[in-house]
């Protein structure tokens, strides 16, 4: 009954338009970051840093190397909005429309309701963000060639240069940290989504908490306190690239994102179970 549940809410998620909102932008910017890469003069400041610590930058100026640097831009800013704008649909909308009532009318709990409901927006998250992957490396393979990998992020101490296989596993991996860190977002949004109030509230809320974090994170008196804030070991993703790889403190990172996942379920649960809904 659990699957045929999900196989519901995942028809219900994917028949939204405002679903599909995050695609469409994720394809238009990406088209426009590509055009820029090509014809503007971002190969000759990246042949510079690459020039000046040694190597040949003809060597680095690829599909890989493009393609992580469109990434960077929109996990910053476009992956929490549309992220958000689904997490805080979740259970509110529901509420708004007026079919929760009809939900909980079935024997059904309401622990399952949420359960099914989270686990389709984590679906939804990994999917989100391995088709920002995928679309990336493709488009840029159009345009640049299939070489090396160029990682370049000076503010979280990033650099590193990769043959094209090795790049492309670690590629991969930061996909998949991607994913992760997208669930956790999701989550924050979909615990707002539980309580009652309006989708738009949720989402705002969502997006709220996470700027506060970015914000005071990158305030010089609260360094000694970063991992204290969700968006610090959001940039996990770019760990990956540095040399030696530090898995200890990827891992680390992660775990910490997955109890914040599960600490916004079982608030968001909490919240939930104490409205009265059916009245």
């Amino acid at each position: 009954m659990f699957f045929a549940q999900l196989k519901n809410e995942l028809w219900k998620l994917f028949g939204k338009k405002r679903t599909y909102i995050g695609f469409g932008a994720f394809l238009l910017v990406q088209t426009i970051l590509l055009l820029m890469f090509r014809y503007t003069n971002w190969q000759g400041q990246v042949e510079r840093v690459l020039a000046g610590n040694g190597f040949l930058a003809s060597d680095y100026i690829s599909a890989l190397t493009a393609a992580l640097m469109m990434l960077m831009p929109q996990v910053l800013m476009l992956l929490p909005l549309y992220v958000a704008l689904v997490g805080g649909d979740l259970v509110a909308k529901e509420t708004e429309v007026g079919t929760l009532r009809m939900i909980l009318s079935r024997p059904i709990s309401r622990l399952r309701l949420l359960t099914v409901k989270w686990v389709a927006g984590m679906i939804f998250s990994a999917l989100l963000v391995i088709t920002l992957g995928i679309i990336a490396l493709c488009f840029a393979r159009v345009i640049f060639p299939w070489k090396g990998l160029f990682a370049f992020a000076p503010l979280r101490g990033t650099f590193g240069v990769f043959p094209a296989g090795e790049g492309l596993l670690l590629y991969s991996w930061s996909i998949m940290f991607v994913a992760a860190n997208t669930i956790a977002q999701l989550s924050v949004a979909f615990m707002f989504s539980c309580f009652n109030i309006k989708p738009a509230a949720a989402t705002i809320l969502s997006l709220s908490y996470l700027f506060i974090n970015m914000v005071m994170e990158n305030i010089p008196f609260f360094e000694p306190y970063q991992d204290w804030f969700i968006t610090h070991h959001f940039d996990c993703w770019l760990l990956v690239f540095r040399t030696p790889t530090p898995w200890p403190q990827i891992l680390q990172s992660e775990a910490i994102l997955l109890g914040i996942s599960a600490t916004a379920f079982v608030i968001g649960s909490m919240a939930f179970h104490l409205r009265d809904i059916k009245s």
